[in-house]
């Protein structure tokens, strides 16, 4: 089945001006959830060096209990994401929010590395769709024109919230207990829940913006069959390798992400919550760089979209060399500044990514398009990532393992490189397909 057999949206009209506010406050308290749920992710991080001493984990262990929520939010994604497209989206950003803040309130009980790695996985359950349905939510009652910024930032606030949950679940961990900062991140969780649920409904949403893609895919709108959903999905090589670079480049940041509070503790002596704190300002430049590098993107490739591709290949190369070079260095203010200017550009990929999946799928689908794309960016990157680095400390250190991982740079750029040179045949076959569909 070809990807004629799924018809076209309706083109976007921008929201009436009267419901502009309350848009907005639905970007915000869907924000703030974001934020959260990375908080209650990355706070693991944090006390990887308490954890470690006190129950005398390895450090393919420590990676194990970081890499299985991403595990979960890989294999989970795209059904969940299907299901609340047919059960509410709404609703089902509420339900997942509750469950990750149970389970990290489950982490701060959990008496051995059994417990913990299934409270873990619970917390990857709840998290596996809310990156998609939220976006999904955010765009569909926002003006087409806003989608870039909106889907950059979204997308960032996976970083501002570890930079939180690493940095706060430090500082409480040193002074209260590793156990306090689980307690700490579950509270944050359930209050914002709260609000979510008294200022947001599906219902409201439907009402206000009657022309939102929500409010078709909830009234039965769109009932695409499996098969032409995935039609629509792996249409083209180029989309396919949009998803595989993005996931590939991830790995990168998530073995990062995970283990740069070690690699201060380690080799900087730090404590655990310096440390943290540390590490914190390094997913900060992360964040800053995937909005900088998604501005950058867009103003570069106005006037020729396909440039996109070449700015991915670029940031790729860039991360390689600088955190390639950096990690390689003795430990000092050189090293540190090398490793900063590679964390910035090393997910500087997800803009053009995102953009290149949404102009390679169909309208109708995009939200699990954007869950296909989570799912590679997980399965690919985010879940083995830290899980590898850990398992390659084991035997040759964790500095040795950092030397290492910048090399999946090389195997990103070469998805985005075959992806551009396809790109253009397979866009326009896509736009002559959109237009026979449209045919009466």
């Amino acid at each position: 089945m070809d990807i004629h057999c799924i018809k076209p949206a309706p083109s976007s009209t921008a929201a009436p001006a009267i419901s502009r506010k309350y848009a907005w406050i639905v970007f915000a308290l869907t924000f703030g959830l974001l934020l959260s749920d990375y908080m209650s992710r990355q706070v693991l991080n944090a006390v990887f060096p308490l954890l470690k001493q006190s129950w005398g984990l390895s450090d393919t262990q420590l990676g194990s209990l970081s890499g299985v929520v991403a595990l979960m939010v890989g294999l989970l994604t795209f059904p969940l994401s299907v299901l609340a497209d047919r059960w509410g989206r709404v609703r089902s950003l509420i339900l997942m929010a509750a469950l990750w803040s149970l389970a990290t309130l489950g982490c701060a009980i959990a008496t051995n590395y059994g417990e913990m790695l299934v409270a873990r996985a619970f917390v990857g359950l709840g998290e596996a769709a809310y990156g998609s349905v939220g976006i999904a939510l955010i765009l569909s009652i926002f003006p087409p024109h806003l989608r870039s910024t909106l889907t950059g930032a979204f997308m960032a606030g996976g970083a501002f919230g570890s930079v939180l949950g690493m940095a706060l679940g430090g500082f409480v961990a040193v002074h209260f207990g590793w156990r306090a900062s689980f307690a700490a991140m579950a509270c944050f969780g359930i209050v914002l829940v709260i609000a979510y649920r008294l200022m947001v409904s599906d219902k409201r949403i439907a009402a206000r913006y009657p022309n939102a893609q929500a409010t078709e895919h909830n009234t039965g709108g769109m009932r695409t069959s499996l098969r032409e959903l995935l039609a629509g999905l792996f249409s083209t090589v180029s989309v396919v390798c949009a998803y595989v670079g993005s996931g590939l480049q991830l790995f990168i940041m998530g073995a990062v992400i995970a283990w740069m509070p070690s690699f201060l503790n380690r080799y900087y002596g730090l404590p655990a919550d310096k440390a943290a704190a540390g590490a914190a300002v390094f997913v900060l430049l992360g964040g800053v760089g995937m909005v900088a590098c998604g501005i950058a993107t867009d103003r570069i490739c106005r006037k020729v979209p396909a440039r996109k591709w070449v700015t991915a290949v670029a940031y790729c190369l860039i991360s390689f060399v600088l955190l390639s070079i950096g990690f390689r260095l003795d430990a000092g203010a050189l090293q540190l500044v090398l490793l900063g200017a590679g964390i910035l550009v090393v997910a500087g990929t997800s803009g053009p990514a995102g953009a290149m999946v949404a102009n390679l799928t169909p309208s109708t689908i995009h939200a699990s398009a954007f869950a296909t794309l989570t799912l590679a960016n997980n399965l690919l990157g985010l879940a083995p990532g830290p899980l590898v680095t850990g398992a390659i400390a084991d035997r040759i250190g964790l500095l040795g393992a950092l030397q290492i991982i910048p090399l999946v740079s090389l195997a990103a750029m070469l998805a985005f490189a075959i992806g551009r040179s396809r790109y253009v045949r397979d866009l326009n076959r896509i736009d002559a397909l959109r237009g026979q569909a449209a045919k009466p």
